[in-house]
């Protein structure tokens, strides 16, 4: 379940895949995925949950927040701060694409 306001944003057309990150679990998730953090200039995330539940969190005056389970992803747009809070079992992982 999501909440806040405004449309989410969709990969731009031509946006090209050329990285991912590790599979992460609730064990091996990294503190900079856990904390604050944004991705580089030019650079968008696609946040893929495969199995159980997270949440994406994008604070700000109209902070945006999204249950995301097993199957849902969230597109995540260049230098917008976020992060994600982990409070049960899930593998998941980031692919990164290049406008």
């Amino acid at each position: 379940m999501s909440t806040g306001t405004g449309a989410r944003p969709a990969l731009p057309p031509g946006a090209q895949h050329y990285s991912s990150s590790p599979r992460f679990t609730e064990v091996t998730v990294p503190a900079k995925l856990t904390g604050l953090h944004r991705t580089k200039p030019g650079v968008w995330g696609r946040l893929v949950v495969e199995e159980g539940a997270l949440t994406f969190i994008e604070p700000g005056p109209a902070e945006y927040t999204d249950r995301l389970a097993a199957g849902e992803v969230e597109v995540i747009a260049p230098e917008r701060p976020h992060r994600v809070a982990v409070d049960g079992p899930v593998v998941f992982l980031v692919e990164f694409y290049r406008e």
